[in-house]
């Protein structure tokens, strides 16, 4: 008997042990995935030469009109109009988003008194805002901050109340069997289950906050990577005008890569648990 518990305790913790074990990429996975932007960047490359340069501009000038804006300080400056309303915004909706969603969440008085508001807010497009924040806030920071915030605090709100109300009951009920107060069941059972919730959120929220300074900046004063896409579209220079989209796209896309690893630390489990086929 002992030898056969043992066996099963030993097959028991192979499993967990192949279960908790994540599939890293491989060298195929970057292979593909190489291969698919080389792939893409020749075909545009084929069409931009044969289509009108007022147009359409191939990756060679793109990547040029980059290296001179860079040269030239454009880039450098445009960034930094950008990077302040974009970070001041960003981190108020996590400042607001987060605790909202733990609390509509979590009680559902708050809920039924939000709820609905915060599910009307993510669906209304947010462009239409722009005149009247412009009437509210003026043509500067303010706005563009204002912008990016509301862009962005709805996505989060909904991805923690969503991961709010996934978290097992029986976990919740075992808290309350232990007389564990409200705090403390919220911090240390709700707020763990939540945080894959909250950074899928913070994932989404970025690239809402990209779409909400861009939107800022078309509208407002010409300044910031918005107004460089602006300026240069009408000035039919196709080659600056994706230079600039490049730099959001990188950006945006080393953001959502920095909340991917912030969530591999704090949430390791998450990830130990789950893999791609």
């Amino acid at each position: 008997m002992t030898m056969i518990l043992s066996n099963r305790a030993t097959a028991q913790t192979k499993v967990a042990a192949v279960i908790k074990k994540p599939r890293g990429k491989t060298w195929r996975d970057y292979s593909v995935t190489v291969g698919t932007i080389v792939v893409l960047l020749v075909l545009w490359e084929i069409v931009a030469r044969q289509t009108n340069p007022i147009l359409l501009a191939p990756p060679t000038k793109v990547v040029a009109a980059l290296i001179t804006m860079i040269g030239d300080g454009t880039i450098g400056k445009a960034l930094l109009a950008s990077a302040k309303p974009f970070a001041t915004g960003f981190v108020a909706a996590v400042v607001v988003g987060v605790p909202l969603g733990l609390l509509i969440g979590r009680f559902r008085y708050v809920e039924a008194a939000l709820g609905w508001f915060i599910i009307v807010g993510y669906a209304m497009p947010m462009i239409a805002l722009v005149p009247v924040f412009m009437l509210w806030f003026g043509l500067g920071f303010v706005v563009k901050a204002v912008m990016v915030a509301t862009m962005t605090v709805f996505a989060i709100v909904i991805n923690t109340w969503n991961g709010v109300q996934n978290v097992p009951r029986s976990l919740i009920e075992v808290g309350t069997a232990f007389n564990a107060s409200p705090a403390r069941i919220l911090n240390q059972i709700i707020l763990p289950s939540v945080i894959p919730s909250i950074m899928t959120g913070l994932r989404i929220g970025i690239g809402k906050a990209v779409i909400g300074i861009v939107i800022a900046e078309f509208f407002t004063a010409l300044t910031g990577l918005g107004g460089v896409i602006v300026e240069a579209g009408g000035t039919f220079q196709p080659d600056r005008m994706f230079a600039a989209v490049l730099v959001l796209s990188v950006i945006a896309t080393g953001l959502t890569w920095l909340v991917g690893r912030l969530e591999r630390r704090i949430a390791p489990w998450n990830h130990a648990t789950t893999g791609n086929a």
